[in-house]
């Protein structure tokens, strides 16, 4: 520096100093800094994926904004899609994380269950899923299949299937209440702790404890389930001991409530109850399993659903307390996965490698049959097609106590039509029933089976009569109005008559047994158990008749018209 300048440097420094010491000795010093803001977290949730790598073909249907009692159908989901709008609904803030509560894998698409439902787990951890709760649909091939995609490794049977060494999961599967019956132990860990600028979030992870009822035995033997409230209550004297007040709780089980996506005027099911017991340090509730969306206060919290198969997301705001570590305000949004998220290239990629490879196993002969079986149904509603797959239904539940199969007709989507060698490959198969739902054996009196029946035309668009096992039949009336046409003492077992009283095994798929197509009674069915899935349960059909000709349908009529 010139010596002129320096001495100008010099100066000016000097100035500085005194000027500083002045207001210093004033009582001017400068204010010392406020506190810091609060700290905000986005937690993005899904729940009841359930494998759909591709858009689901049925879309979603929302309430008409512009025709109040009236709903639209948009289309929704997908991967790619939901991988984008993780992606965009992260944008912007420092702390996100996503989680979900639970049915990731389980009644998937042949995309996903072709390959034990790895693309799935692969594709979630590609879009960042870092925490989820199990479901019941997690326990469906048993404990040791659920620790193997936690884990990573090829399946025992069958060996490894994709385009690559499966490595497992790169999220945390949690389950606070699913224990060990032999060490006494959680099954996965109970809960995962996350830090953000220094406060920690602790996220509890359960399922049901009706688990036990609603899967096959054999998936939960060796198995308890615990309440979920008691469960979580009993957590949370833990986390505070380690200085932990913020607690998300994601549970796989859910309600049924009234108004649209974001809304919540009422809710009904069991999630009141549990979140009306829970401990008020529990924070939030991310919930699933009954595939509906909302946004609700139940007891003073906050309780989300974001729908299912990837068509919703929730974004769901977090203001964190520096000096409590608690969280004070939480705002929540249900988000539709539309095609207007960029689609995420990673998510392509990988979805089109597993369908390289899904090719020639979707093209595999699985069975071979005499002749095309059709699904028109005859003037008393019966169908060839459906006839055998409520045969097929009633056999692969017959372990569950099964003595009644019903099929309705809106879940068989195509003929069966074998080559000219009467083969059939599996692709046909699931053309034929491609929403991939779990068998359900429940309970339900010879009244309700009849009240059932009357369900066929009351409040119903059209008729939907259900294809039934061998062995049922029973008479109706077409000359009579709904609600009265199935004909009084006419339903038969095996050729005696069912009483009014009588206790009956009664097997439906997983979307009837919910009360789908408006046959309502079936949500009251009791002592429910879940089994394999539909297309399995036909395949598994088709070959014990190719093995054996003597189970072939005689062709019977088992419900008669009267006109």
């Amino acid at each position: 520096m010139p010596p002129r300048l320096k001495s100008f440097a010099l100066a000016a420094a000097r100035l500085a100093a005194g000027l500083a010491t002045l207001l210093i000795a004033a009582g001017c010093a400068a204010p010392p800094a406020g506190p810091l803001p609060p700290v905000q977290l986005r937690v993005l949730a899904i729940n009841d994926f359930h494998g759909h790598l591709r858009p689901p073909a049925d879309g979603l249907r929302l309430p008409d904004a512009n025709a109040p009692g009236r709903s639209v159908t948009v289309p929704a989901g997908g991967a790619e899609t939901l991988a984008g709008a993780v992606a965009e609904l992260a944008r912007g803030h420092r702390h996100h994380i996503l989680v979900a509560a639970g049915d990731l894998v389980g009644a998937s698409p042949l995309l996903s269950a072709l390959f034990r439902d790895e693309p799935t787990i692969e594709s979630l951890g590609l879009m960042g899923l870092a925490l989820s709760a199990v479901g019941n649909h997690e326990f469906d091939h048993g404990a040791a299949e659920l620790l193997r995609l936690q884990r990573g490794g090829c399946a025992a049977e069958g060996g490894c299937r994709g385009p690559q060494p499966f490595r497992g999961a790169a999220f945390q599967y949690l389950a606070a209440s699913t224990v060990d019956a032999t060490t006494g132990r959680t099954l996965l860990p109970a809960y995962a702790v996350r830090h953000y600028d220094g406060i920690p979030v602790a996220f509890v992870g359960l399922t049901l404890k009706d688990t036990p009822n609603i899967v096959v035995p054999s998936g939960v033997a060796g198995l308890r389930f615990r309440d979920e409230a008691e469960t979580v209550n009993a957590l949370v004297p833990r986390l505070r001991a380690q200085g932990i007040e913020a607690i998300v709780l994601l549970i796989h089980e859910g309600g049924y409530p009234a108004g649209g996506p974001n809304e919540c005027p009422a809710i009904s099911g069991p999630i009141v109850r549990i979140v009306e017991k829970l401990d008020p340090a529990v924070d939030l509730v991310i919930s699933g399993h009954t595939h509906r969306a909302y946004v609700c206060r139940i007891a003073g919290r906050t309780v989300t659903s974001a729908e299912s198969f990837g068509r919703m997301l929730s974004a769901i705001d977090l203001t964190l307390d520096r000096a409590t570590r608690d969280i004070v305000a939480v705002r929540a949004e249900n988000h539709v996965v539309a095609p207007t998220f960029a689609k995420d290239p990673r998510q392509t990629a990988l979805i089109e490698a597993y369908e390289r490879l899904a090719a020639p196993l979707a093209q595999r002969v699985v069975a071979r049959i005499a002749g095309p079986l059709a699904r028109d149904a005859a003037p008393s509603g019966e169908s060839p097609l459906g006839r055998l797959i409520a045969d097929a239904q009633l056999a692969a539940t017959r372990e569950a106590g099964a003595q009644v199969a019903l099929m309705n007709p809106g879940g068989i989507r195509q003929p069966l039509a074998p080559a000219a060698d009467g083969s059939v490959r599996y692709e046909q198969l699931f053309a034929v029933q491609p929403f991939r739902n779990a068998l359900v054996t429940m309970t339900l009196s010879g009244a309700q089976l009849v009240q059932l029946l009357e369900q066929q035309w009351l409040g119903q668009p059209f008729a939907r009569v259900l294809q039934v096992s061998r062995g049922f039949g029973y008479a109706w009336d077409a000359t009579q109005p709904p609600g009265r046409r199935v004909v009084p003492g006419s339903l038969r077992l095996h050729g005696r008559p069912v009483a009014p009283e009588e206790s009956l095994r009664v097997t439906v798929n997983s979307y009837l047994a919910e009360g789908g197509d408006r046959f309502a009674v079936l949500a009251e069915g009791r002592d429910r158990r879940t089994g394999a899935m539909d297309l399995d349960a036909l395949e598994a059909w088709l070959q014990a008749l190719q093995a054996d000709p003597a189970l072939a349908d005689d062709r019977a009529p088992r419900i008669l018209r009267r006109d």
